[in-house]
């Protein structure tokens, strides 16, 4: 069975997150080196030893891995798992965080995008919570990649992403810079096919190339 890349679930209706715990796990198991090349990425965009959360922290295989210990999820089994982890996860959707206004340093999100109903409300609540040169991340599979085309063509196919919509990467330059953030650095990684990746791969400045895209953006 063809199985797409996890992402997590930022609507209200959780159903396929809360029912697939399992299934989600262990794409990153059976994915090793896919996950630690999206790392290597995500890593390349952090902020050094600043306050942060993920939107969407899933089952917290991210957060546990990059150092950071907020987040919201709204899937309650998900929820659960990343709590075991010791992450400390607040039940919440992204165009309603549960955070006060410039209390961040910087606000992380991974592939939670394609999830959210209302893009642009989600991006200027991410804009509210951060401080002053606050700095929004946001890890993506590009649309218009090799991936993001595979993506689309077994989406129905997926229980994770039937209902996703996908971007490319002009297209979160152009809500970033609705929503009064500028671009500071785009990265790119995932060269090619899923199951013909047997190493940890190069990351890369810009975009067009690599599937797997990280924007790093600061708050105006």
């Amino acid at each position: 069975m063809f199985v797409l890349l996890l992402g997590r679930r930022d609507l209200a209706n959780t159903k396929a997150f809360d029912e697939n715990v399992d299934k989600y796990e262990k794409w990153f198991v059976d994915n090793e080196f896919a996950f630690q090349s999206e790392l290597r990425a995500i890593i390349s965009a952090l902020p050094n030893n600043k306050c942060g959360v993920e939107i969407g922290i899933g089952s917290g295989v991210f957060a546990n891995n990059l150092g950071i210990k907020d987040g919201i999820e709204p899937s309650l089994n998900m929820r659960n798992l990343a709590k075991q982890k010791g992450l400390n996860v607040l039940d919440g959707i992204a165009e309603a965080l549960p955070y006060s206004d410039a209390t961040k340093d910087f606000a992380l999100m991974i592939t939670t995008v394609c999830f959210v109903d209302d893009v642009l409300k989600s991006f200027r609540e991410v804009n509210r919570i951060l401080k002053k040169k606050g700095q929004f991340i946001i890890a993506f599979v590009d649309k218009n990649s090799m991936l993001g085309k595979t993506y689309l063509k077994y989406k129905n196919k997926s229980v994770f992403y039937v209902e996703a919509n996908f971007f490319g990467t002009e297209d979160i330059y152009n809500l970033l810079r609705k929503t009064e953030f500028k671009i500071i650095k785009t990265y790119q990684t995932i060269f090619g096919q899923l199951d013909k990746i047997k190493q940890i791969q190069n990351v890369l400045e810009g975009h067009g190339k690599g599937s797997f895209v990280v924007i790093k953006s600061e708050k105006v």
